[in-house]
């Protein structure tokens, strides 16, 4: 396992020869995009409707839960980066941190997959394949930059896509003791509305 994750990192990871627009976009999306979706997100819960409140809300708590994993994880199995093993170059400062697993890509993951859970089935298609693959793109940015081995990525994935499965527990949890069916929170509307 660990000579296939070394050869896709080798082959992912960027070179010397590597373009440097390429870089500069790796760069972008692991250093400015969590801040550009941040600032989106704040905007979102101050001026958006009902429905992309909540699945905002649903990725913030997605996030938050995936932050506190990895978190723990690390502090449990603390696992060098590529750059301390001496593999490939790192384009970007990272101390000696941890780096399994990617934190970048857990977050990524969770809001991802926290906010396409939040939306109703029927709304915003094409921003669920726009998150999912900013999500991507933010994990194949850490490998580019020689801060994660591929498997740092994929854990990363994985725990954000169970930090959203867990922290829609915890909003399903909080609904019901409230008193409300979690079907009437995914739907902007009352079942016994005329339909449209």
């Amino acid at each position: 396992m660990f000579a296939l994750d070394t050869a896709l990192f080798l082959a992912l990871n960027a070179t010397a020869a590597t373009p440097p627009a390429v870089v500069a976009v790796a760069r972008w999306l692991s250093q400015d995009l969590p801040v550009f979706a941040g600032l989106l997100m704040v905007l979102e819960l101050a001026r958006g409707q009902a429905a992309t409140r909540r699945a905002v809300v649903w990725g913030a708590l997605s996030l938050l839960v995936a932050w506190c994993a990895v978190r723990g994880f690390r502090a449990v199995v603390p696992v060098a980066r590529p750059a301390q093993w001496g593999l490939g170059l790192q384009w970007i400062e990272m101390g000696a941190r941890p780096g399994f697993p990617s934190m970048h890509a857990a977050t990524a993951f969770a809001l991802a997959r926290g906010l396409t859970l939040g939306l109703a089935r029927s709304q915003a298609p094409g921003w669920r394949w726009l998150a999912y693959a900013l999500a991507a793109a933010m994990g194949w940015s850490r490998i580019c930059l020689g801060v994660h081995m591929p498997s740092d990525v994929l854990a990363g994935a994985l725990v954000g896509a169970g930090s959203a499965w867990l922290a829609g527990l915890a909003v399903r949890a909080w609904i019901s003791r409230r008193g409300r069916s979690s079907a009437y929170w995914f739907h902007p509307e009352h079942p016994s509305a005329p339909r449209r």
